[in-house]
């Protein structure tokens, strides 16, 4: 009788733990990558350029992620197409590519919303952005 008693105390002390745990996790981000880099060519003064994104997606669950992922080319697409318009005022400073930066988040929620009915991404990062 002993031994159920403590079976049973040593499992209610150990769920409230584990339900912890389990809610730490849910909050926890998920960063999806872009691979491979987005890579392509901007400018129209006679010269081209090129650009090379390392794109990571923030998003809140494995769900999200998901939709995400079936979403993919159609996000590609809509970087790509951004990126091209751009020129050397529009990503030559820090400042110019925070904005860049937040214009592709904009972008990319719009194009999930449209789809899914919710932008399913919290933020846009750029792990590397090499203009040449």
């Amino acid at each position: 009788m002993k031994h159920i008693i403590f079976l049973c105390l040593a499992l209610g002390l150990a769920f409230p733990a584990l339900a912890e745990k389990a809610e730490g996790e849910a909050l926890k981000p998920i960063y999806y990558a872009l691979v491979p880099a987005l890579v392509g060519n901007y400018g129209s003064n006679g010269k081209l350029k090129y650009y090379k994104a390392d794109v990571a997606l923030r998003i809140g669950s494995p769900a999200a992620e998901e939709r995400v992922k079936h979403h993919e080319p159609l996000i590609r697409n809509q970087l790509v197409m951004l990126f091209s318009q751009q020129s050397d005022a529009t990503l030559g400073s820090v400042e110019a590519k925070e904005a860049l930066r937040q214009e592709a988040l904009r972008q990319v929620q719009a194009v999930l919303s449209q789809e899914e009915g919710q932008p399913l991404v919290d933020d846009l990062l750029f792990n590397n952005l090499i203009i040449q």
